[in-house]
């Protein structure tokens, strides 16, 4: 998942973007609702931590905002503003769920793949791809059986496509599915992570659209 932290704690924010990244994510930090606005308007994400006490404003704002637009994004408010009645502001007005701090980061991960499962489509958790098996929830690659190593990012391109069976997936959907914001793709970075991830998929799974991008072939049930 492509999942905005927004979080003006620099050590719990660092915190945050390091073990969200680990477990496979893509992740990009910021601080204030500023940024927060300004990358939401270049980047498409699948997943909002929102904290709510912000340098320049309330985080509640921001989801009013996000909320009024009937955008799909998975948002989930982690604040130290606990009361009740705090809770019930945030879940109406649009939160998926509330979090309070301090939290247990194994949690706040368990907490992102709940409300994420929510706005995925209904697919099949493992798939076939000729002599390859995607088990997209246990995170596992066999092919004729036999386990199957992958980095988190080539994971996360894996995931991509299986997630999207048949559909084309553009150079910019897979660098946002592997890089934040901050980091610099040097121009043949995709087209390397491609062909690593055919070398162990097969070599006639990931199939190229020129000048659009890239599909995954014959994706069935096992």
């Amino acid at each position: 998942m492509r999942i905005l932290v927004i979080e003006d704690e620099p050590h719990l924010g660092a915190a945050v973007q390091e073990h969200v990244q680990q477990a496979g994510h893509t992740v990009d930090w910021f601080t204030t609702l500023e940024e927060a606005r300004a990358a939401l308007a270049a980047v498409q994400y699948d997943c909002l931590l929102l904290d709510l006490g912000l340098p320049d404003g309330h985080g509640r704002t921001l989801l009013r905002e996000i909320r009024r637009t009937n955008s799909p994004l998975s948002i989930l408010i982690t604040t130290a503003e606990n009361q009740i009645s705090d809770r019930i502001a945030g879940l109406s007005e649009g939160a998926d769920d509330y979090l309070a701090k301090p939290y247990n980061l194994d949690e706040l991960l368990a907490r992102i793949t709940a409300v994420g499962r929510r706005y995925r489509p209904l697919i099949d958790n493992r798939l076939s791809v000729g002599e390859s098996e995607i088990d997209l929830e246990r995170k596992r690659l066999r092919r004729n059986g036999q386990l199957i190593d992958l980095t988190a990012r080539e994971w996360a391109l894996v995931e991509l496509l299986a997630r999207r069976p048949g559909a084309i997936c553009s150079r910019q959907q897979i660098e946002d599915a592997l890089y934040n914001l901050e980091e610099e793709i040097d121009s043949n970075t995709i087209e390397v992570f491609v062909s690593r991830v055919r070398k162990k998929l097969g070599a006639d799974a990931i199939r190229t659209v020129r000048g659009r991008g890239y599909y995954l072939e014959n994706t069935t049930a096992p």
